[in-house]
């Protein structure tokens, strides 16, 4: 029996693992349970799986939570708060630990697990993209487990030799790392300004949270996994290249030396990669259907369009410089979806505000969690007040 903390429970990676979990009672176990602000389905998952713990961000949504789940007489204990996450992250009943929340407010309950030798089933890709040496660190420090809930890192986990690692790359020359390229693929360059945040969400393959679906839509969900790819794989960034697969059944493939091309196909569905990595090294059922490959018929690939997708290429150039510059350009991607997704910003503002940061912003070699969280609070600051020169909207 393998006990499980869920971080982001109630997103769209927290209730694929749950479901999960449901299909196999026998292996699996929920010991706590975290969300933000969904508490009506943060309680029902609480009725479902009774977990020891539930977290949610403040005082008042514990106390909302607490009389829900009275109701439901269930015995499970609510906390709040950023400590109480890294608590049950990094508790000593926890065997894995499913890191699921989006953006830079998931990077010390992961740490936490990394720190605390648990076997961390990544999906917070932004531990990586703000501290990726200081999370390797960890990993390496406390002999934890790290496995990629990415499907795209979790398909080159899966085609990588069982001899790679560091200084043994066992004939791997590069990584194709595909992308759909969203839902403004074929839209003209001239609308794109006039795309709504509904339009940006509307993904024509996976079903995700807003956020996620909008950094797919401006292909930043790309670039930020190009900088978690060389981390997780020890790659330089021109190791990497992004191809353009619409169909989204080639997940990415590992290219090999002697001409080889391995590839991890399946149909678009988190619960594969979830699974893989709950079970790792064993196989488990995950719920997904086979995929139809006659159905499937035909498999595109093309380059990516750097003038359509510009914050495919701020990332390429953020990973190239290394340093605080993926901190900074995850940070102000934050703020610029949110600000589009509120009304503040147009689409191609998110780039425009992205690329006014790095170039405002110093560059600095952070070597603690307090600087990289220094430099973050830095990139939203100036985030914030591009968007008011850009926009005149406070």
């Amino acid at each position: 029996m393998q006990y499980l903390t869920v971080l982001g429970a109630t997103g769209s990676i927290g209730e694929n693992t749950l479901d999960v979990v449901a299909r196999h009672p026998d292996r699996f176990r929920v010991f706590a349970l975290s969300g933000h602000s969904q508490l009506d389905k943060l309680a029902r998952q609480c009725g479902q799986f009774k977990p020891n713990y539930a977290v949610v961000a403040d005082r008042e949504s514990a106390a909302l939570l607490s009389g829900k789940l009275r109701s439901l007489s269930l015995a499970t204990e609510v906390v709040f708060g950023q400590q109480a996450l890294c608590d049950l992250a990094a508790a000593p009943e926890v065997d894995m630990v499913m890191a699921a929340i989006v953006g830079a407010v998931g990077l010390r309950p992961t740490l936490a697990a990394a720190q605390a030798g648990k076997k961390v089933l990544l999906a917070n890709k932004e531990s990586l993209v703000m501290a990726g040496g200081l999370f390797m660190d960890a990993v390496r420090s406390a002999q934890a487990t790290l496995l990629p809930i990415d499907s795209e890192h979790n398909a080159i986990f899966q085609c990588l030799p069982t001899t790679y690692g560091p200084g043994q790359r066992g004939g791997v020359r590069r990584v194709l790392l595909t992308a759909s390229g969203g839902p403004f693929l074929s839209v003209p360059l001239d609308s794109l300004a006039a795309m709504t945040p509904d339009q940006a969400c509307a993904h024509p393959n996976w079903q995700m949270g807003r956020k996620i679906s909008v950094d797919s839509a401006t292909m930043m969900n790309k670039g930020l996994e190009l900088i978690e790819a060389c981390w997780l794989f020890d790659l330089r960034p021109e190791e990497i290249e992004v191809v353009i697969h619409p169909q989204s059944v080639i997940h990415s493939m590992v290219e090999y030396v002697d001409g080889s091309i391995l590839a991890q196909l399946g149909n678009p569905d988190m619960r594969t990669p979830i699974a893989h990595a709950m079970a790792w090294p064993e196989r488990v059922v995950s719920g997904v259907a086979s995929l139809d490959i006659i159905r499937t018929a035909r498999l595109d690939f093309a380059a990516p369009d750097l003038q359509r997708f510009p914050c495919l290429q701020l990332a390429m150039e953020a990973a190239r410089r290394g340093g605080s510059a993926p901190a900074l350009l995850n940070a102000a991607n934050e703020v610029a979806v949110a600000a589009f997704l509120g009304g503040r910003l147009p689409f191609t503002g998110i780039a425009e505000v992205v690329s006014a940061v790095l170039d405002r912003v110093e560059i600095t070699e952070p070597d603690s969690l307090e600087a990289v969280q220094s430099c973050d609070q830095m990139a939203r600051r100036s985030a914030e007040e591009v968007i008011v020169q850009l926009t005149g909207k406070g």
